[in-house]
């Protein structure tokens, strides 16, 4: 049994390492964006908020500060039965052009954001929809970046970089290095020609695009997946036209979790996306990295009660994880200009082999909390 244990960790060891340097890759062939056309396209940029009355100001200033022509930039709120002051606020933007859409839901539904979503796209101008989060804060060149490269490589769908910031505790800048990592996953299989990621802080697709993709149907069960299940909706027919926008100013930042509760409640909303998942490739890709966690997790309680030989097998799969992720992170912390983070990546990835297993079973278990609502 042992023995077995040993080879099989040896052998997932290892399928990950290429896994890791193929993502590497994968980032590597993104091009920087560069000589970029003067963006063209109407696009209507739409928010979903709920109970962000905190911060759905600040935001609204960072998109009206925009360096793109006012002519062709539309931005819609809509409010998804907040029960604070969001409303009330979004209307004192109503003489400067933003749009305020109200839900108004009398059943109860599961997935209330891809709603709101698809009530904005019907109503709105947009050429090129843009979705972001109500915290998210932006620089004045984001929508220029965003949308030039959207136009010059005639994407279909567009995914682009969201990164934390303005970190308050040590659990929050963890948190950016991990984040990062996902961000790079999504970015590394776009440039493989292999799109399975993306965020909906920072997404453009064409409209056309989504009505012919029949919008949300199909995936509207789930509470979350307006931007990655819709990426597979979009990559099972154009996967050359899915593109990441690998520029600084295309940066959307937005919060870390403050507690480990909350963390866990938006990893459980993630992770629920993988039941839903059409392509196999990308299930068996969640499959192996999850089971090699497991198989680390498992080794390293063998290891704890004194079987030698295991001991000397799980320092291998521990030192091998920690150098492929080092090689892989590395660069993506030097583009979000946060190389410092890189000295919790030992930590980092100790505490991935247990948070992956356990999130891996919770969230495809059983309804989790979000924004106050229990949904699944």
């Amino acid at each position: 049994m042992i023995q077995i244990l040993n080879y099989l960790l040896i052998s997932f060891a290892c399928v990950y390492a290429i896994l890791v340097l193929w993502m590497c890759r994968g980032w590597f062939l993104i091009p920087v964006p560069s000589n970029l056309i003067q963006p063209t396209k109407a696009i209507s940029v739409i928010i979903a908020a709920r109970n962000e009355e905190l911060n759905i100001g600040r935001t609204i200033d960072c998109i009206l500060a925009q360096d793109y022509p006012a002519a062709l930039l539309e931005l819609i709120i809509i409010d998804d039965h907040s029960d604070d002051n969001t409303s009330l606020i979004v209307k004192k933007y109503a003489g400067k052009g933003v749009r305020l859409i109200q839900l108004n839901e009398n059943g109860r539904l599961n997935s209330y954001k891809k709603l709101a979503i698809s009530k904005a796209i019907a109503c709105c101008k947009g050429d090129i929809i843009i979705t972001t989060d109500a915290d998210c804060r932006m620089g004045p060149n984001w929508l220029a970046t965003v949308v030039g490269t959207f136009e010059k490589e005639n994407a279909y769908l567009q995914s682009s970089p969201v990164v934390y910031s303005e970190e308050k505790v040590f659990f929050e800048r963890l948190q950016t290095l991990e984040f990062l990592y996902l961000i790079g996953l999504g970015a590394a299989g776009i440039g493989n020609k292999k799109p399975t990621t993306c965020n909906g802080a920072n997404l453009a697709y064409r409209k056309d695009i989504f009505e012919q993709m029949g919008g949300f149907k199909g995936i509207d069960e789930l509470a979350s997946g307006d931007d990655e299940l819709f990426l597979h909706k979009v990559a099972e027919q154009y996967p050359e036209k899915i593109t990441f926008c690998k520029s600084k100013d295309a940066i959307v930042y937005t919060d870390a979790k403050p507690d480990l509760k909350s963390f866990i409640s938006q990893r459980r909303r993630w992770a629920s996306k993988s039941t839903k998942y059409k392509n196999k490739g990308v299930i068996a890709l969640g499959i192996s990295i999850w089971f090699f966690n497991v198989l680390i997790l498992v080794a390293l309680v063998l290891a704890l009660f004194g079987v030698t030989f295991v001991a000397w097998v799980v320092l291998f799969a521990l030192l091998l994880k920690m150098i492929v992720e080092l090689l892989f992170i590395r660069p993506l912390t030097v583009f979000a200009s946060r190389k410092e983070l890189l000295w919790y990546l030992p930590l980092l990835s100790l505490a991935h082999i247990f948070y992956l297993t356990y999130i891996g079973i919770l969230g495809n278990v059983g309804k989790y909390d979000w924004k106050g609502r229990q949904v699944k």
